[in-house]
């Protein structure tokens, strides 16, 4: 089953689950895809958290409940996975901007999100810089935060405080090398949650003390390279942007789909003192 079909699948499962939170955390069971895996392809493709895009299609449907019918405010909150009418009060109205109470009057105006569905985007305007390598085995080391699923907006915050803290600099400093990198990947340790960290290639007698070490498998990789700049203040906006097109353009026709490994995105410098990024994104053939 293709990638869009598969993703198509999952947001029929969502609208026939929507008030059912227990079967919406494992919405990634009618895909090939793992739940962090799934997560991080909706993430890129629809460009919000799956988190975000349940909530706002639970808010459009309490206003229809709320326009067609004489439901209780708490009876909708229950309805929808809220443990009380306040909490959903305040869903409900970060989205319309109006109470529930003030959505039942005639002419009341809402913000409603349709139901997605996934389809290959053909653009061909901007050519993409890619090349697929296998590679064995390597090491990387660095600082490492766990995150709750979804909170891929987190992670530039991340950055900042590393560098601002000096540990960034001290993991340069070991590794004899500045092209700082970030992983990101499934953990174990937190069923529902994903590891991020800010990394460095270990070399040979290389001094990771301090840091965490991880050893990264042997896979193929799509790796795509992004255009030279003139900041690095810049690869927070194109990064993501990289791996959006990768996700939304390359991916679903390439004959290539995501395989389960981590995810990697490398920051450089050309000789000439630019700056560009690359991501690399494991993958098996179809």
């Amino acid at each position: 089953m293709d990638l869009l079909t598969q993703l198509n699948r999952a947001m029929v499962f969502v609208e026939e689950h929507i008030c059912d939170d227990i079967a919406l955390a494992d919405i990634s069971s009618v895909t090939a895809y793992s739940g962090y895996h799934f997560r991080r392809l909706f993430y890129y493709l629809a460009e919000m958290p799956l988190s975000e895009y349940i909530r706002k299609r639970k808010m459009s449907l309490a206003a229809a409940d709320l326009q067609n019918g004489c439901d209780r405010v708490i009876d909708l909150a229950v309805k929808y996975g809220y443990d009380n009418a306040d909490s959903f009060t305040r869903a409900f109205v970060r989205q319309h901007g109006l109470t529930p109470t003030a959505a039942r009057e005639p002419g009341a105006a809402f913000k409603i999100f349709p139901s997605l569905s996934f389809q290959i985007k053909i653009k061909g305007v901007q050519e993409m810089n890619w090349r697929i390598e296998k590679k064995d085995a390597f090491e990387v080391f660095g600082i490492e935060r766990i995150y709750k699923n979804d909170a891929w907006r987190d992670i530039p915050a991340f950055w900042d405080e590393k560098f601002k803290d000096g540990s960034t600099e001290r993991l340069i400093k070991q590794a004899g090398r500045s092209d700082l990198m970030g992983t990101s990947s499934h953990t174990d340790a937190e069923a529902d949650g994903f590891s991020y960290m800010i990394c460095l290639f270990a070399g040979d007698g290389c001094d990771t003390g301090g840091f965490k070490a991880v050893k990264i498998p042997e896979a193929t990789w799509a790796i795509f390279r992004g255009e030279d700049m003139d900041s690095s203040e810049d690869f927070g906006t194109v990064t993501p942007k990289l791996f959006e097109r990768a996700y939304s353009e390359w991916l679903p026709s390439s004959g290539y789909e995501k395989a389960n490994a981590p995810e990697m995105e490398l920051y450089c410098t050309t000789e000439n003192g630019k700056f560009y990024d690359e991501i690399w994104i494991p993958v098996v053939k179809k």
